[in-house]
């Protein structure tokens, strides 16, 4: 599993502006949202550095939030504390769940942010399923958003440089992500984000860190819910679409 202790610290850069407020992330899964009672109890076992957590202790759920990094786990405390919000934030990787949780606890999970492909390959990404499986109430659901790794594969190694200033904190930063395809679907690929922040007076701080992926077809996400006892209700999958999310229900 990656962790994201480096990037942890200036991860406000790589989050969309729409999405930065807590409230605008939780509303960009109000689709999802609505199956939910206002007191549903919920689980972010990606939590990053807790927009979406925040969000959703914003309308009155109660939210649990999880990652393998240590460094987001207390950034994700940090917010809920400037928010006034109620949030668990605890360290764990996807197969640490059943030791934390009981089986049966939550009416939803999400693992957002296209988190799934840090799992190590099959194996990983099965165990990891199963955890967030276990962890539904009959009946719940979960919430899974991805890139679309067909069109990623079909791009190849390249440098992406985005093509404007992100400013978050009153500093301007440009986002590079260097990206290594490996030969076949089922090795172990890289990306690579750094973070160069443009100081007024001249200075360039950059922040990088090397990830490990593993990339999955859509039809293989597919079949490894449905061995895990989740069966789809909603997807946005598009083969022209760089992100899509999936909404699944636990038989």
């Amino acid at each position: 599993m990656t962790e994201y202790d480096v990037l942890a610290e200036v991860y406000e850069w790589l989050i969309s502006d729409a999405k930065l407020p807590p409230a605008e992330f939780a509303a960009s899964f109000d689709d999802a949202l609505r199956l939910l009672p206002s007191n549903a109890h919920v689980l972010d076992c990606s939590c990053g550095t807790g927009q979406l957590a925040v969000g959703l202790a914003g309308r009155g759920m109660q939210v649990v939030a999880t990652d393998a990094s240590e460094a987001m786990v207390r950034r994700t405390a940090e917010l809920s504390e400037e928010f006034g919000a109620s949030v668990q934030a605890v360290r764990a990787n996807w197969e640490e769940l059943p030791d934390h949780f009981q089986d049966n606890t939550f009416d939803m999970v999400f693992c957002v942010g296209n988190s799934l492909h840090h799992a190590a390959g099959a194996t990983g990404r099965g165990a990891a399923l199963e955890s967030m499986s276990r962890l539904l109430r009959p009946g719940g659901r979960l919430v899974l958003t991805s890139r679309t790794w067909e069109l990623v594969r079909a791009r190849g190694s390249r440098l992406d440089i985005w093509d404007r200033l992100v400013r978050r904190n009153g500093r301007d930063a440009v986002v590079i992500y260097r990206w290594e395809i490996a030969p076949h679907w089922e090795d172990e690929h890289h990306i690579e984000i750094a973070i160069a922040q443009v100081d007024a007076t001249g200075p360039v701080l950059v922040r990088s860190e090397l990830l490990s992926c593993w990339p999955y077809r859509y039809e293989e996400l597919e079949v490894e819910l449905h061995r895990v006892g989740l069966q789809t209700e909603l997807s946005t999958f598009d083969l022209e679409a760089e992100n899509y999310m999936v909404v699944a229900s636990k038989v």
